[in-house]
C-alpha cells in the first residue's frame, strides 16, 4: 500500500504520474511552483489553523495538482511530502538553484549593504541563485547576501551532527524544518541536507533508513515509537524535543530513564546511517 503522506491523490483526483498506481475518478497533470517565501507551512487540511505536517524552504520545487481558494494540494519535491500550501507562498519557477544558505540562518538585504532593509530571514539549506555581485555580496532570487553565507550547490558539510549541533537552543516546533524553529526528524533531516545526503522526513520513515547497530558511536540515530534523536558520543544525544520544547544535547541514559518514566517506552532502535 502507498503511504498517502508520499502519494499525490486526494478525493478522486490523482497525479497523472500515477495512473495505473493509484484508482481515481481522474488523472490530471501537474503544474511546478517554487518556494517564493523563507518558508512556506505545508498542511494538512486548506487552512491556517490546520496541522502544520512540513514546511517549504525558499526556493524548493513543490508539484501542484489542484488549487481551490486561496490553496495549493501537492507534494514537496525534495522530500516527497503531500499537503497544502498557501498559494501565495508560491511562484513560477526561476533560474536553477546555484547556491544553498550555509549559515544556520541569514538576511537577505534589498540592496548590497548591512545597512540596506532585510527582505527575508532565511534558514539554512533553502535554495537561491546567484544573478550577480557586488563587493562581499551576493545578488540573488530572494534578495543580496553576504558571500560567506552561502555556498554553491553540491558543497557538503563534512560532518552532519556538527551541523545538527548548531541548532541547539532552537525552539521546538511541529513540522517544522527552519532555523527557527523544527522537529526532531527535521532536526536530522536538516543536518543530512547540509551534508549533501537526501533522507526522508517522518522519523518512522527514518528509522527504515541504514543498518540497525549494537556498539553506538557518534552520528549514530536513536528511535523511540514517535521521535528520533542523534548521537554526538556513544553516551549523548541532540534532539528536538517536547521536554525541553528546544533542541538540546543530554546524557542518553538521562533521556531513556525520563522517556520510560513519563510513558514514552524504551528505545525501539539504533540505526546508523
Amino acid at each position: 500500500m502507498l503511504d498517502p503522506r508520499l502519494t499525490l491523490a486526494r478525493d478522486g483526483i490523482a497525479a497523472r504520474s500515477l495512473e495505473g498506481i493509484v484508482p481515481a475518478d481522474r488523472y490530471v497533470e501537474t503544474s511546478l511552483r517554487q518556494a517564493r517565501v523563507p518558508s512556506a507551512a505545508l498542511r494538512r487540511t486548506p487552512s491556517a489553523e490546520a496541522e502544520q505536517l512540513d514546511q517549504l524552504l525558499f526556493g524548493e520545487l513543490f508539484e501542484v495538482l489542484d488549487e481551490t481558494d486561496g490553496w495549493a494540494f501537492g507534494q514537496a519535491q525534495r522530500d516527497g511530502y503531500v499537503g497544502y500550501v498557501a498559494a501565495a507562498a508560491l511562484g513560477a519557477p526561476g533560474a536553477a538553484p546555484t547556491h544553498t544558505i550555509r549559515a544556520l540562518r541569514t538576511y537577505g538585504f534589498s540592496a548590497p549593504s548591512i545597512k540596506a532593509a532585510p527582505v527575508g530571514l532565511y534558514s539554512l539549506n533553502a535554495l537561491v541563485a546567484e544573478e550577480g555581485r557586488e563587493g562581499r555580496f551576493v545578488k540573488t532570487s530572494g534578495g543580496w547576501f553576504v558571500a560567506e553565507h552561502l555556498a554553491p550547490v553540491g558543497d557538503r558539510a563534512p560532518d552532519y551532527v556538527a551541523v545538527a549541533e548548531r541548532f541547539v537552543g532552537t525552539p521546538y516546533q511541529w513540522g517544522g524544518r527552519e532555523s527557527l524553529g523544527l522537529d526532531c526528524s527535521g532536526l536530522v533531516q536538516q543536518a543530512l541536507y547540509a551534508a549533501g545526503r537526501d533522507f526522508p522526513r517522518d522519523s518512522d520513515q527514518q528509522a527504515a533508513m541504514g543498518e540497525p547497530v549494537e556498539a553506538l558511536r557518534r552520528g549514530d540515530l536513536m528511535f523511540w515509537r514517535g521521535h528520533v534523536a542523534m548521537l554526538t558520543s556513544p553516551t549523548d544525544i541532540i534532539h528536538a524535543n517536547s521536554f525541553h520544547m528546544a533542541v538540546a544535547i543530554e546524557p542518553l541514559a538521562e533521556v531513556v530513564e525520563r522517556t520510560s518514566r513519563l510513558g514514552g517506552g524504551e528505545p525501539t532502535g539504533y540505526r546508523r546511517i
